[in-house]
């Protein structure tokens, strides 16, 4: 794995989004926590995480390029259109999608008709506007285990299995609130 900083992914910006086009897997800092992700329209980056992960069919979320993609993509009504425009911000909003290959098909393997989307209040949803791709935006952690808010604990399992990493020190934050607008209405999950 290289470990960059913003500064060397910025000056290097087009190899890296070339090397996120090819598959790689990546690991970033988000306006919560360290997220691990991928092209989330590559099936085969996105099952590379599920097997860092160990969570071979729990959904992912993933980063949107724009408020714009998650309306054309995804059924939104009601209190969603309230949450779409909170975006950027801490939220994971789930949606029913309206066009199903968006996405990988694994990146909800269990129920394609619904999608978590977010827009993270940091300079990270520049990357997903700047493919016009979705991103996978999941926690780096094994399944049960915490989530990484400092990249100098990254297990060295999880190390091992990704391309590059963005280190922007400590992250003092939570996951993001997941909030469930399949029904127009607003339902916490987290």
């Amino acid at each position: 794995m290289k470990l960059i900083g913003k500064t060397e992914f910025d000056v290097n910006k087009q190899e890296y989004l070339d090397k996120i086009r090819a598959g790689s897997v990546f690991i970033y800092p988000t306006d919560t926590i360290y997220g691990i992700g991928c092209d989330a329209t590559n099936a085969k980056a996105v099952q590379k995480i599920r097997e860092i992960k160990e969570r071979p069919d729990t959904p992912f979320s993933i980063i949107a390029p724009r408020k714009l993609w998650i309306q054309e993509n995804c059924e939104v009504f009601g209190k969603g259109r309230d949450y779409v425009n909170k975006l950027p911000g801490k939220f994971t909003l789930i949606f029913a999608l309206k066009h199903e290959d968006c996405v990988a098909n694994n990146v909800n393997p269990n129920d394609n008709q619904t999608l978590g989307v977010r827009i993270p209040n940091h300079w990270i949803s520049e990357i997903a506007k700047e493919l016009n791709k979705p991103i996978i935006t999941t926690s780096v952690n094994r399944s049960g285990e915490s989530f990484l808010t400092d990249i100098s604990k990254l297990p060295i399992g999880i190390r091992n299995k990704v391309d590059f990493a963005i280190n922007e020190g400590i992250i003092k934050g939570n996951p993001s609130q997941v909030v469930d607008l399949v029904s127009g209405e607003a339902e916490i999950k987290r």
